[in-house]
């Protein structure tokens, strides 16, 4: 039974705490802090802004994810009086005792959050999150919040391309908790790939924590530990139209060696060949769940075993009335192997007129990789579920999403990092954020402006600038049907302000946003890179920036000039 939800979020925020408090960061952090505190500069109002310079995978999109663990950091954050004292060990001898009085009662009731909401489909260089308070406590800020999104937004937007390549057929296993980066980096998998799609986990503390429906049978382990029919005890079952202390059960083990013998002249399987310590594995496992009996086949050999020992002890189960859910698969060819046991099931359902037969399930769970699961698409096979573990929670294909967290004001003004790499040059100024929709309501550009800009109107003409575009091309001129504001503030004087979502409702938001992006931005492989601009307002304050000059016209609204960060 599933705890209450109240439990449950208490849980989850017990458990971002746990996993995150103030002292997980990098030690210039708190440096930087003390040098601005040193200053008198640890409280002037400064912005920054988080985004992730290119789309993961070679794709042309991610997820955005994470928000909801970087409000439970935000609304707890504080230092202990033994996390301060840890500081005063190790930041340089002869900083002022002060400075730890000051730590003693930072926190975030200054902080405020504008933010994509989660879920959102995002794209390169468009600001995810906007962070603004005093200068040293939003500086404090920045390892955290980038731990938190940089992998959640990876695995999630992995995810995604995972349930792209299955299709919407297949239900998605996720079942890499094993393989996943230590235990914070599988419960994270855990709960950002199924808000990317998959259906299902294996990881009970996050069904527990998340709601996440969870799934899981036998190893191969609990099959090799049988080698022969006395191990299974107790030896019978009650029917299912009966109780389970019946005083009338059936022995099962003489009533699916009976079926044994029938399946083999079926399929046409010599006897001899069938383990009968899987037989046993089989028989104890549906004894202890006849309504849950899903084993796996292939701890010998599919063809000459595994199919037949299920067959037999899933008609003796059927014989009493319960219905048996399928098998599991983890060795081999997966699709050829899926294909004979779906036309074995078919001969029981016809030859012994069992049509529970029909609707059982095959699980694949061989390492499973985006590739794989394309082929799936291409070969015949009867695979309803697939299991995934390590291509999916350890991201192979792109190990970090690159997340930066870049200042972009203080006291008002704008600044910018100016870089010989164009692509590590940021944006200056706070900024709004605005999704364009065409008249089939998909999304075709995101346009950054000035914070004090007025909003682009629907149906009216703009002109704005592809963001880092050659060097002399002009402007372009569109005219969106719709226009989607893509910030909302999230959390300010201390209290998170906008409803926090389960993983359930996150999920459908994701596969809501997938569903209007364009087919050329969501291919796998080669997609069409999807348009970034920036105002001709803003385009003109970073062109002045870059270089090297100064503007008082498009600062940000107060006249004073643009400063560099180099």
């Amino acid at each position: 039974m599933a705890a209450p939800i109240s439990q449950t979020c208490a849980a989850v925020e017990r458990s971002v705490r746990e996993r995150v408090p103030p002292l997980l960061t990098d030690l210039y952090q708190f440096t930087m802090a003390y040098a601005y505190w040193r200053a008198d500069r640890h409280n002037e109002p400064a912005v920054f802004e988080l985004f992730f310079r290119s789309n993961p995978f070679g794709g042309g999109f991610s997820l955005f994810s994470g928000l909801h663990d970087c409000l439970m950091f935000l609304r707890s954050f504080h230092l202990t009086e033994e996390d301060v004292e840890y500081l005063r060990s190790v930041l340089p001898p002869g900083s002022d005792p002060a400075f730890f009085s000051f730590l003693r009662g930072l926190d975030c009731s200054g902080v405020t959050v504008r933010s994509v909401p989660e879920g959102t489909v995002v794209f390169a260089r468009v600001p995810l999150m906007e962070v603004s308070g005093p200068l040293a406590v939003v500086q404090l800020l920045e390892t955290s919040l980038l731990c938190l999104v940089n992998y959640a937004s990876l695995v999630c937007s992995n995810a995604a391309r995972f349930r792209l390549a299955a299709g919407s057929r297949r239900k998605l296993l996720e079942m890499g908790l094993r393989r996943a980066q230590g235990p914070d980096g599988g419960l994270t998998a855990s709960r950002y790939t199924h808000i990317g799609g998959f259906d299902l986990t294996s990881n009970v503390l996050a069904g527990y924590l998340f709601g996440i429906p969870v799934a899981g049978t036998m190893a191969h382990s609990y099959v090799t530990s049988f080698s022969s029919l006395e191990e299974v005890w107790p030896q019978s079952l009650a029917p299912a139209n009966g109780d389970l202390d019946s005083t009338d059960p059936v022995d099962l083990v003489t009533l699916s060696r009976g079926w044994l013998g029938r399946v083999c002249q079926l399929l046409g399987v010599e006897p001899d060949g069938v383990r009968e310590g899987e037989l046993a594995a089989f028989l104890s496992y549906a004894i202890a769940y006849p309504r849950n009996f899903l084993p796996v086949i292939d701890s010998y050999s599919v063809a000459s075993s595994g199919l037949v020992n299920f067959c037999a002890v899933a008609l003796s189960l059927c014989e009493l009335q319960y219905k048996p859910l399928g098998v599991r698969l983890d060795s081999g060819d997966l699709c050829r192997q899926s294909v004979e046991v779906r036309r074995a099931f078919r001969a029981c359902s016809d030859h012994f007129s069992v049509p529970a037969f029909m609707s059982m399930i095959i699980v694949g769970t061989n390492n499973i990789s985006e590739h794989s699961i394309q082929e799936l698409n291409e070969k015949e096979n009867e695979i309803d579920v697939v299991g995934v573990g390590t291509h999916l929670v350890t991201c192979t294909l792109q190990p970090s999403l690159g997340c930066v967290y870049k200042l972009v004001e203080v006291r008002g003004r704008p600044r910018m990092k100016v870089s010989e790499d164009p692509q590590k040059s940021t944006v200056p100024g706070r900024k709004c954020v605005y999704r364009l929709l065409d008249s089939q309501g998909q999304p075709f550009l995101d346009l950054l402006c000035l914070h004090d800009e007025p909003r682009p109107q629907e149906g009216v003409s703009l002109q704005c600038y592809t963001l880092w575009q050659e060097q002399g091309a002009g402007p372009v001129t569109v005219t969106p049907s719709r226009v989607v504001s893509l910030r909302q503030e999230v959390y300010s004087h201390g209290q998170i302000t906008h409803p926090l979502r389960s993983a359930h409702e996150v999920r459908q938001s994701v596969q809501s946003s997938l569903k209007t992006l364009h087919p050329r931005h969501k291919r796998l492989q080669d997609p069409e890179e999807y348009t970034v601009a920036v105002s001709e307002k803003l385009h003109a304050v970073i062109t002045e920036v870059s270089r090297g000059g100064s503007s008082s016209s498009s600062s940000g609204g107060d006249g004073s000039k643009i400063l560099l960060a180099n």
